[in-house]
């Protein structure tokens, strides 16, 4: 039997179960963090989060989808671990480590955190894609509805974004699943569905990978944002509109990402 506190957070929507192991190791098993994530049996999210102990910074972020995988960047995630360690020290700035890499991340105001996703990825291995191709030629197609020619970018983790020209027609809930899973991702990848509403604006559907579709999902604002300045479809400052509410990107050989973060309340649980 397992009894751990948390916090559990947003941002936009997209939320989170954030476990504090700097003092005490909990070591969730897979099957101990699907329970946690389920949100019929447990406390339920997108993603669990746990702040480690780390020799250079003391701060490193792992972060777990809803079907217990492990991976190594989440955006939001990222910006809410960085407001709790921000208010927890009485700072406006915080550096933290994660598996793709360390994190600058900046207070804008009391609940607006800015943070530096670093430098995309374009190059087919390291997306990484099973070989390289011609995006041009892919092609899926659901109930008449098609979508095609994706851009691929890693922003710390694998996405495909596809752009169109009425994001109403495209239903995410049918697409993502079998985008994560085609056979040229060998690691699967996150899934964006975007429409270009002006220079400055894109609408955007997420299907991420080990979670479903989600209200908000802070690397495919980033890596919609990068697609669309790659293509001259947007200025490299833009604001990507999700179900949930909006992020401001910025990108000029970095990705910066500022939005909103919240805390929904603290509490324990006790695993059987």
């Amino acid at each position: 039997m397992k009894k751990f506190d948390f916090i559990k957070m947003h941002g936009l929507g997209n939320d989170f179960v954030i476990i504090d192991e700097r003092h005490t190791k909990i070591e969730l098993t897979n099957e101990e963090i699907i329970s946690v994530t389920n949100r019929h049996t447990g406390i339920g999210c997108d993603q669990l989060i746990t702040i480690n102990n780390d020799l250079e910074s003391n701060l490193f972020i792992r972060f777990f989808n809803s079907n217990g995988e492990e991976v190594s960047a989440c955006g939001n995630g990222s910006r809410c671990v960085a407001r709790l360690l921000m208010e927890e020290n009485n700072d406006t700035t915080v550096t933290i480590k994660t598996g793709a890499g360390p994190l600058y991340c900046k207070k804008i105001s009391n609940n607006i955190i800015s943070i530096n996703m670093g430098v995309p990825k374009f190059k087919w291995n390291e997306i990484p894609l099973d070989k390289e191709c011609d995006n041009s030629k892919i092609i899926f197609k659901i109930n008449e509805m098609i979508i095609s020619n994706p851009t691929f970018v890693n922003v710390g983790n694998p996405h495909a974004v596809f752009f169109v020209d009425n994001l109403n027609k495209f239903n995410i809930d049918e697409f993502g699943p079998v985008v994560e899973n085609y056979k040229i991702f060998p690691e699967k990848c996150n899934v964006t569905i975007a429409q270009i509403l002006s220079k400055s604006h894109i609408k955007i559907n997420v299907w991420e990978r080990g979670a479903g579709k989600t209200l908000a999902c802070g690397t495919a604002a980033c890596a919609t944002a990068v697609a669309a300045s790659t293509n001259n479809l947007c200025k490299n400052e833009v604001i990507v509109s999700l179900p949930g509410g909006d992020l401001d990107i910025v990108y000029d050989t970095n990705i910066i990402m500022s939005g909103a973060t919240e805390i929904s309340f603290k509490s324990n649980f006790e695993l059987n």
